[in-house]
């Protein structure tokens, strides 16, 4: 994205309030998601809290499906997950509601340099046993009803053009 995230707290509202630039933005980015939550006619109960809140914490930017008829109803839920889970309301049309929070950065995979890699995989294959198998194919019979066929080798450009 190209504008950087700020986040401002309301004194009254411990929900999140974004630019109207980045509440645009995560329309767009939720107008492909489906609903991960829904809330049926028991209302917003603990156990659909703690499953917005676990949606909200592994993707950030959800959207939750109120089954509902009552508007006012909704618009209390809306505002309720808002305030309650410190999510950003980014978008309220009908029985969908979509939500956001930023999403704690989870520690980067040290991934180990060619060289630490290469390493590795010779150690291994030298612990594996005497003799590599490496090129090696085992010895298949053809059967009668099937016989053996040579495979068409293409020749590369290169090597043509070598020789």
């Amino acid at each position: 994205m190209g504008y950087t995230l700020q986040i401002l707290y309301d004194a009254g509202m411990t929900a999140l309030s974004l630019t109207p630039a980045q509440r645009k933005a995560h329309r767009a980015k939720a107008h492909a998601l489906n609903p991960v939550v829904m809330i049926g006619n028991e209302g917003l109960t603990a156990a659909v809290r703690k499953e917005i809140d676990r949606a909200l914490s592994s993707h950030g930017l959800i959207k939750i499906r109120v089954l509902g008829d009552d508007r006012d109803a909704r618009i209390a839920m809306y505002e309720s997950i808002c305030d309650d889970l410190n999510a950003a309301p980014i978008q309220h049309i009908g029985k969908l509601l979509v939500v956001w929070r930023p999403v704690a950065s989870k520690p980067e995979k040290v991934v180990p340099s060619k060289k630490v890699a290469r390493a590795y995989q010779t150690a291994r294959s030298n612990q594996r046993g005497s003799g590599s198998r490496a090129g090696f194919k085992k010895a298949t019979m053809a059967s009668p009803s099937k016989p053996k066929r040579r495979k068409t080798r293409l020749a590369s450009p290169k090597k043509a053009a070598l020789g």
